[in-house]
């Protein structure tokens, strides 16, 4: 709901249960007035009245009030917007007008011409905010042009709450007390990287289940920044956008335009949890390409065969993966081009002829004969020095003149911000997707930018940019042309998960660590924004020969692969008949309780922390919790479970123990019964009677 005062300079945004308000003053500075619970127009009118405290001139009244901050004027804190002409740099803007279209709030300013429109949209708890920049004058510079400013509340000891890692250890949750100064995350690497998912949360006392949580999720695919700040007289702003520093976003001549990533923000009193829960729904009910269905258990050949692949092969993998239940079943590298190893191919989306003397299209009948769908792996950002591409068109790649071409993975990241390799990889994936019947391709983005040249460009650093929203537009255009097929976002794991991708893709490859007991930190850590509806999680050999050695049993890793969407990557030719069946059973558990975990509210139980670990997915009238036991002492007994989100005024029947429950539940013998020894796992359904 968009409310605004009878002046026309006050605006309030309102979801079911928070609020959001702006207020734009007789001098045209637009100040934040409340983010938090929900309020009245008449409270955010009140709170515009408010004089400013008088701190000049050695602090600006302006600093840690101001709703996005521009360079220059009375301002020290970090801005939002910087801008350079040939004539001076920083912005001097005026209020023109506001429109309103829905719920989407427009915020108009001019400086000079510099058209600067601040959006607003409130979705559900989740505030998203945006900034268009249109140039109607002469040529001039974005330094720095961030989606959003977002201004805490004034509040004692906050705690920033972030999360970190790197290849194979992505999502790793960490928190610790902020202090005076910035804290900076982001990436330079030119996509989302391993290192830190764009997204913090801020809070001083919350618990799982209880307290104040304020969150800021930015959906942008390549280098970014977010910046927190507490200010000399302890207030608090978040500032957040795409582009990693200030040395040069875009060149906007007469005419251009950019808008910038959304940069969205969530204020819960519901703890972490329920910050997550309200982060999850609003991902299902705006973000996520047809989220209400569900997402099929696949196979993917990638463990089992590497490059090794031909079509006799993957038949016997189909076969063998139908056989146990599987849905989809995705041929990943290896099928096209030179590509024997990771040293050539590239670039070379054809199919290798050797291996499919007759395309891909006999394997994918008879894939879809077997009653699964048939999905495909593709890297297109990427070419490889040996390949008929890089041959042909040198040029094509990110490169500094005079300078060596870094190689990573034996490979070089094409430059998608130029027009012809954009119309190049479309021709070449729109071919392959009407060549033969794909349902699924698995889009991946195995290397980080090193040398982002553009020879013969005038402003080679739009390259940063142009590249993501290149690859936007490339999969926009891919899923209009192909509407039944679906994309899996990658990026050696998790390198590239943010709201901007995730916007269309149907899921994303959480990370290439499978051991199971490592995915349980990892899981926990993505569930903290990300829902489990798009989380890709495979079972896999034991032991986990790809990295740890670690021995577990095939229960234990199926639980842990169950807790997202359920994918399987093991060689099913050396699993055993028992190991079939057995697999089989689980798969078919998934599929009974695939509704609850992939739409259902998310509850965490215990952290992965050692001990006994759980989550608990609810829908409706029913429930079904996951535990994982990771190791237990000798006499050391299995705590109790305290479920979640139940009607404590009824019964609930659990048929893994044969128990009845009342909705305020203890989980507790079943628990005792069927969890036992190191890296145990038991599911237990709860339904309503």
């Amino acid at each position: 709901m968009l409310e605004i005062a009878d002046n026309g300079r006050t605006w309030l945004l309102s979801g079911p249960a928070s609020s959001y308000a702006v207020h734009l003053t007789e001098d045209d500075e637009l100040l934040h007035l409340h983010w938090g619970p929900r309020i009245a127009l008449a409270d955010a009118e009140a709170l515009a009245v408010r004089p400013l405290p008088d701190y000049w001139p050695f602090e600006s009244p302006l600093d840690g009030r101001e709703e996005y901050p521009v360079e220059g004027g009375p301002r020290f804190v970090r801005p939002a917007l910087s801008v350079r002409s040939d004539e001076r740099r920083g912005t001097e803007w005026r209020f023109e007008t506001y429109e309103v279209d829905g719920d989407h709030l427009r915020l108009a300013f001019r400086d000079g011409g510099l058209a600067i429109t601040l959006h607003y949209r409130m979705r559900h708890d989740v505030v998203e905010r945006w900034v268009t920049l249109d140039n109607e004058g002469p040529a001039l510079e974005l330094l720095r042009a961030d989606s959003a400013t977002w201004t805490l509340p004034e509040r004692e000891e906050w705690r920033l709450s972030q999360l970190h890692g790197r290849w194979a250890a992505e999502s790793r949750l960490t928190a610790a007390p902020l202090t005076y100064g910035e804290k900076i995350i982001g990436s330079r690497r030119g996509h989302t990287g391993h290192q830190h998912l764009p997204w913090v949360a801020l809070d001083t006392d919350a618990t799982e289940e209880r307290g104040e949580v304020y969150g800021c999720a930015l959906g942008w695919s390549g280098s970014w920044r977010i910046a927190v700040a507490q200010l000399p007289d302890a207030r608090v702003q978040i500032t957040g956008g795409a582009g990693y520093d200030d040395s040069g976003l875009l060149r906007l001549e007469a005419g251009e335009s950019y808008t910038t990533p959304v940069f969205a923000g969530l204020w819960s009193d519901g703890g972490f949890g329920g910050a997550s829960r309200a982060w999850h729904a609003y991902q299902r009910a705006y973000v996520i390409p047809d989220a209400e269905q569900d997402r099929p258990v696949l196979f993917n050949s990638w463990e089992a065969t590497e490059f090794d692949i031909s079509e006799e092969q993957q038949g016997t993998l189909a076969r063998r993966a139908a056989a146990i239940g599987v849905e989809l079943f995705v041929v990943d590298d290896g099928w096209f081009g030179k590509r024997t190893s990771d040293r050539a191919g590239l670039g070379d989306w054809t199919v290798n002829r050797d291996r499919f003397p007759n395309g891909l299209k006999p394997l994918a009948d008879y894939v879809h004969a077997l009653g699964m769908q048939f999905g495909i792996w593709v890297e297109p950002e990427m070419v490889n020095p040996d390949s008929e591409l890089y041959r042909a068109h040198p040029d094509w790649v990110q490169f500094q003149p005079g300078r060596k071409r870094t190689e990573f993975r034996n490979q070089l990241v094409l430059n998608l911000a130029r027009e012809d390799v954009q119309e190049y990889l479309w021709e070449q994936l729109d071919a392959l997707l009407s060549s033969a019947p794909v349902d699924y391709v698995k889009w991946d983005f195995n290397r980080c930018f090193t040398d982002a040249g553009w020879p013969g460009e005038s402003y080679p650093q739009r390259l940063w940019v142009d590249h993501v929203r290149a690859l936007y537009a490339l999969l926009d255009r891919l899923r209009a042309a192909h509407p039944n097929v679906a994309f899996e976002s990658c990026s050696g794991g998790g390198g590239r998960i943010d709201l901007g991708i995730m916007s269309r893709t149907d899921q994303v490859w959480t990370s290439d660590n499978t051991d199971p007991l490592d995915r349980l930190a990892i899981q926990h850590g993505f569930s903290q924004v990300h829902p489990a509806r798009v989380m890709a999680a495979w079972v896999t050999d034991s032991p986990n020969t790809q990295l740890n050695g670690r021995v577990s049993s095939l229960r234990f890793r199926f639980v842990s692969s169950m807790a997202g969407v359920l994918g399987v990557g093991g060689d099913l030719t050396r699993w055993t008949e028992e190991e079939l069946a057995e697999a089989g059973e689980w798969v078919g558990l998934y599929k009974e309780i695939r509704p609850l975990v992939q739409h259902g509210d998310l509850y965490r139980l215990r952290p992965p922390r050692g001990g006994l670990s759980a989550v608990q997915y609810v829908r409706g009238d029913e429930a079904v919790v996951l535990a994982w036991l990771q190791a237990q002492s000798h006499g050391e007994p299995v705590p109790a479970l305290r479920l979640r989100g139940l009607d404590p005024t009824a019964s609930y029947e659990c048929p893994e123990t044969g128990e009845i429950h009342s909705g305020a539940v203890l989980l507790h013998h079943g628990l005792r019964t069927g969890l036992r020894g190191d890296l145990d796992a038991a599911v237990f359904r709860l339904r309503r009677i």
